[in-house]
């Protein structure tokens, strides 16, 4: 049997052979650094290497195990960051030239819980433009290419360069943030696992915003367990974001591998399975077979706030007005020299009157203690991530209104989870007939990664969807 490449490995299969000796944090980095020379010319997931930085945490990392100093699981793992992450002496230009000079002078907070858990940090991805489109096309800095295909398809969005450079092999962990869909969507898109965390679990502090009420962090990654070490190594109190205050951390992993033998998990057939593409519905439908060998209760619901949510169409115009709070400036100023597709959407919410913006609020809260009655006799629901699978470049861009029924279809099943305040890990449940990815997603109550998390690695473990990897011979 060929011996697994070390860009294939897993986080945890990676610790493993760091602690064993076989391997060493030094020479795991230049191999992913040449990878990421040799592929991503043509996969475009990086906006800038940070080379310097993460040969010599690899060198102080291997010099700490070397010495017995064990930080955990992540000690001596390199990742990447998305473009909206603060890397100290690194530019966060959320997707656009116009910020080239915002050069941070400190990192955010979760760059620095992960390299306080010893990481290595390879650099940072592409975004789409202020990470405001489910699509993943950024016609400022470039579009990533998503890997399963030489045909450019879309890679997701907005955390497209982390999806990407997570699939390709070039790291095997990278960080996204979620809004409407944002880990979701790409993740799904380009066949990796990805986590929606409820917002109050993770500290935006340094991540250039979007949306201060929706927005998330979260990770994506090889597998669930992955996204589950990440995760446990950034959640907690911090006294900069105010949402993770009072919310008490947990540990996700001593139950991760408890199966979902009695749990209660259903299809939620409000909405979400509407138009969605046949090979998909069929791909997520088929997934219930699997939680029932497992020995989970199996069933389907309605879940009228889904409906209901669906409906607001708000929830764009708050994110727009919140959007307009932190990038006013450059709508006012630099107007057409930003996408257009972008800048149309965003300066929409400077229609929203306060008064509405308030009483839309109130709903969503409204909405949000409601699913919770809905949802007391379920551990989690399972449906498709997305409605379609990727699609040609070429057919999304061909003009304004085509981009943006495709970001609509896209951002549809995801943005509903952030309206209602859900938690939701997407993983590979199969590939369509062209062999690109189709993404399940299971969501959870508010605050319960841990079960999300436990139900996606039960599934994940009992197929092979994830061990699947793009031919990428074309790439380089």
């Amino acid at each position: 049997m060929a011996e697994t490449p070390l860009h294939e490995h897993t986080i945890s299969e990676l610790a493993g052979l760091l602690r064993a000796g076989t391997l060493r944090p030094v020479a795991l980095t230049e191999h992913l650094l040449e990878r990421i020379d040799r592929l991503d010319p043509r996969l475009h997931a990086f906006k800038v290497v940070t080379r310097e930085r993460a040969l010599a945490e690899a060198r102080a990392a291997e010099a700490a195990l070397s010495n017995g100093h064990d930080l955990g699981p992540l000690h001596g793992i390199p990742y990447a960051v998305k473009d909206l992450y603060n890397v100290k002496g690194e530019a966060t230009t959320a997707g656009t030239r116009l910020l080239e000079d915002n050069i941070a002078q400190a990192d955010c907070q979760v760059v620095r819980r992960l390299s306080q858990a010893g990481m290595v940090l390879l650099g940072k991805t592409h975004t789409v433009q202020f990470a405001f489109g489910g699509v993943g096309i950024n016609h400022d800095q470039g579009t990533p290419h998503n890997p399963w295909h030489e045909t450019p398809h879309a890679p997701g969005g907005s955390s497209s360069g982390s999806a990407v450079a997570v699939a390709a092999g070039m790291t095997p962990m990278a960080l996204g943030s979620d809004t409407g869909g944002s880990v979701r969507i790409p993740a799904a898109l380009c066949g990796v696992a990805g986590l929606k965390t409820t917002v109050g679990r993770i500290s935006r502090a340094g991540v250039y915003p979007l949306s201060w009420t929706l927005d998330s962090v979260g990770p994506l990654a090889r597998g669930v367990e992955d996204a589950a070490l990440a995760y446990q190594a950034m959640h907690g109190v911090d006294l900069e974001d105010e949402t993770t205050l009072g919310v008490a951390a947990h540990d996700v992993l001593p139950t991760l591998k408890q199966g979902v033998k009695n749990l209660r998990i259903a299809f939620c057939e409000t909405l979400f399975f509407d138009d969605v593409d046949a090979e998909i519905a069929e791909a997520v439908r088929a997934t219930g077979a699997v939680f029932e060998r497992l020995g989970a209760q199996v069933g389907r619901m309605e879940v009228p706030e889904v409906a209901e949510a669906f409906a607001h169409k708000g929830r764009e115009l708050i994110i727009a007005a919140e959007a307009c709070l932190y990038n006013g400036r450059y709508l006012d100023e630099h107007f057409d020299e930003l996408d257009p597709v972008v800048a149309y959407r965003m300066i929409g919410g400077r229609k929203l009157l306060a008064t509405d913006y308030y009483a839309l609020l109130r709903r969503w809260a409204e909405l949000r203690r409601s699913v919770l009655h809905t949802l007391a006799d379920v551990e989690a629901l399972i449906v498709p991530t997305c409605q379609l699978p990727p699609r040609p470049l070429e057919v999304i861009d061909a003009s304004i209104e085509t981009y943006r029924d495709h970001n609509g279809m896209y951002l549809r099943n995801t943005a509903v989870g952030n309206l209602l305040n859900l938690c939701a890990v997407t993983v590979p449940c199969g590939f369509e007939s062209q062999g690109l990815p189709i993404g399940l997603m299971i969501y959870a109550k508010p605050f319960c990664e841990d079960v999300a998390l436990r139900v996606a690695y039960a599934y994940e473990q009992a197929t092979q969807w994830h061990q699947r990897r793009p031919d990428l011979s074309w790439a380089g």
